[in-house]
């Protein structure tokens, strides 16, 4: 058998507990796999003193992760602290620069960095591998980078972040409100004491650049991509989308059209009959479309201790086999300059819903103003307030805004704001339109 395989691992929180009692318990199954043991030569993380559910004695301890990534006892470090700049940041960087494969669960810090840190990877000789930092456990790094290498992807897309369907899922099917559900996944440990990355987008689209990158063979392109979260989402939203035979999910989507890449993480309405819409729960899914594979979905445990250790494990048996993939699929010299889609091209049917007052004039001002940019209208329905008895006060008094849901034809985005800014501006409704994006899939 070779020589050990010797790691450094920088950031003991719980993936890292999770991937070192991962090695503890298959160690020797793993060995056999490869032809050589794997072995822990050094640890590293902001608290020395801090109980952790994991066997760490007599493995050596670093202050500094910077030092740690640099020191001869190890062949391979593995980044788990997170973060985009500073400590985890600097010590990829010294284990690139000193010769020594990385692997790293940190998707904020590849969506910022990733081609620069391809770039000295490959002058270096070393690998760059990242499968933990998108869907936890689902393989869709290797899938994309390796699997469906002889295919043109056409479109990537899925739920890539579990907070937020958990939320979504909650409010589907418990009727409860988003404030609610989300102080309940707070409470559970899905989601952080503050929530912005994961309710406003943030998370799904530091995954969805690294999708991009592998499926069009792009340079990364984080600041490219349209972002919204589900902050704005509400009951009525989620029991409208209900009725028209939809589920509300976040979804983050790419796809190559005739003027570039189009990027975007924003709630969308899915088919009730569509796989991608029975993901519930905190699980993840990526669905691929792919010219001679067709249409692909993977789905599994998106975060989580043993499901990211389980990936992250993965990428450090293939380094221990000698395999040295692109980061990106191609080699970092060959990404192409991203190119991004004309703004508000995208064409599809919208649902809006419109918080109109009762008056004379109301609903002819807006259907004027959608006619006006060429927006054409499936349907109207003024929807009784919640709680409200049909025949008895679901009308609102003259004058107070009432609940109206349009569903369009396929349309323009630049149409639908346009006609939306018009409206708000025209002083009809009593609050900013809410507009979500239906997709046919």
């Amino acid at each position: 058998m070779n020589r050990p395989l010797k790691l450094g691992i920088a950031g003991l929180g719980t993936v890292g507990v999770g991937l070192l009692q991962l090695l503890a318990e298959h160690g020797p199954r793993l060995a056999r796999s490869v032809g050589r043991d794997i072995e822990v030569a050094g640890v590293s993380a902001r608290s020395r003193g801090k109980k952790r559910a994991a066997p760490l004695e007599g493995i050596p301890w670093f202050d500094d992760a910077e030092r740690l990534a640099q020191d001869a006892s190890i062949d391979v470090l593995v980044e788990l602290i997170g973060g985009e700049e500073g400590v985890a940041k600097a010590a990829v960087e010294a284990a690139l620069r000193a010769g020594k494969p990385v692997v790293t669960a940190n998707k904020a810090l590849l969506a910022r960095h990733g081609t620069e840190l391809a770039v000295l990877a490959e002058r270096r000789g070393v690998a760059l591998n990242f499968e933990a930092a998108v869907a936890g456990g689902i393989p869709v790094i290797k899938t994309l980078r390796e699997a469906l290498a002889g295919n043109q992807i056409r479109r990537v897309y899925g739920i890539l972040n579990g907070t937020c369907n958990y939320i979504l899922t909650q409010m589907q099917e418990e009727h409860r409100s988003f404030g609610d559900v989300l102080a309940e996944a707070q409470a559970k440990g899905y989601a952080e004491a503050d929530p912005t990355f994961d309710i406003d987008g943030f998370d799904t689209a530091h995954k969805l650049s690294l999708l991009t990158s592998l499926a069009f063979g792009t340079r990364v392109a984080f600041d490219e991509i349209d972002v919204e979260g589900i902050r704005t989402i509400t009951q009525s939203d989620i029991e409208a989308a209900d009725d028209l035979g939809y589920r509300i999910k976040l979804l983050g989507v790419a796809l190559q059209t005739e003027s570039g890449i189009e990027q975007r993480v924003h709630p969308a309405m899915v088919p009730k009959h569509s796989a991608i819409a029975e993901i519930s729960g905190v699980t993840n899914c990526v669905a691929i479309d792919g010219d001679f594979c067709g249409n692909l979905l993977l789905a599994g445990a998106g975060a989580g201790a043993k499901a990211t250790a389980s990936a992250v494990a993965s990428d450090i048996l293939d380094i221990a086999r000698g395999d040295n993939p692109p980061p990106f699929g191609v080699p970092a010299a060959k990404l192409e300059p991203y190119r991004r889609a004309r703004l508000g091209q995208h064409q599809g049917a919208y649902y809006v819903r419109l918080s109109v007052y009762d008056r004379p004039g109301a609903m002819a001002n807006v259907a004027g103003r959608m006619g006006e940019r060429g927006v054409s209208l499936e349907s109207i329905v003024q929807r009784r307030p919640p709680g409200a008895r049909p025949g008895i006060d679901a009308r609102p008094k003259l004058g107070a805004p009432t609940t109206v849901i349009l569903i369009t034809h396929e349309t323009t985005e630049e149409a639908m704001r346009g006609a939306l800014d018009a409206i708000h501006r025209d002083g009809q409704v009593d609050e900013k339109p809410q507009m979500i994006r239906i997709e046919p899939l």
